[in-house]
């Protein structure tokens, strides 16, 4: 993070990756007012795993995107390490993402002019420190697809390519949105794979979404979430390897 992302919350209150407390979040949509957070209060520990339970509108996704920059609350407090997100601004959030960052959602979003090698290059052109694409698509097992395009690789490599493309930049913060959701078991179980030795090899602080309560097991922590709040948090004695879920 460069010095100029907002105000430095002082040393004594400082702990974990993230700390969120008391986080609000409301849409004005026409003349309702929807609230997609409330009152959520959140730490998240350096290189752990996490995953979100909850039904559609519960806050799953909006408590992602205000943790990825790309949203800000409404009230309340969103911490970086020492940096205040919901003190920042619009080029400052940019720079948080770009820097620290990694996305991954349902849907691949590749180019599809483009190589699997030449989709990951889009990133690892802007980053500061990334790894080559041709080592990213080795993690996630795509060494002998670098130079397919899009419509020549299945739904499964196509999410792979889109994990590859999100840790080229190693990103300190891997945020998931229904990785699996658009895939069948088998793949999805492939995708999984990726995401954890990710988490696991590299240390990359990751936070999943799925709807799929089988895939809680492979975390080191499970949050469900119910209107706009944390109803519940359970902890699993021991991670799951995805080649063994099912759902």
């Amino acid at each position: 993070m460069t010095a100029s992302v907002a105000p430095s919350v002082p040393a004594d209150q400082r702990s974990d990756l993230f700390e969120l407390r008391d986080v609000t979040k409301v849409y004005r949509m026409g003349e309702v007012d929807v609230r997609a957070l409330d009152g959520v209060s959140l730490s998240i520990h350096s290189g752990e795993l996490m995953v979100l339970l909850g039904p559609s509108g519960s806050g799953k996704s909006t408590l992602l995107n205000i943790l990825g920059g790309l949203d800000t609350p409404s009230s309340g407090m969103v911490r970086f390490r020492d940096h205040r997100l919901d003190q920042a601004d619009t080029d400052e959030l940019t720079r948080f993402r770009r820097e620290h960052i990694g996305f991954v959602f349902q849907f691949y979003n590749l180019i599809p002019s483009l190589t699997a090698r030449e989709n990951v290059q889009l990133v690892t052109d802007i980053a500061v420190d990334p790894m080559a694409p041709e080592r990213a698509l080795e993690l996630v097992g795509l060494t002998d697809r670098l130079d397919h395009f899009p419509s020549q690789l299945s739904g499964g490599e196509q999410q792979r390519v889109a994990v590859a493309r999100a840790v080229a930049k190693r990103p300190d913060v891997l945020l998931c949105d229904e990785p699996t959701g658009a895939l069948d078991s088998t793949s999805g179980r492939l995708v999984l794979e990726v995401i954890d030795h990710v988490n696991r090899e590299i240390g990359t602080t990751t936070a999943l979404i799925t709807h799929n309560v089988g895939i809680a097991a492979m975390a080191d922590r499970v949050l469900r979430m119910g209107n706009g709040r944390i109803v519940s948090e359970e902890r699993n004695a021991e991670r799951a390897s995805p080649s063994t879920l099912h759902w």
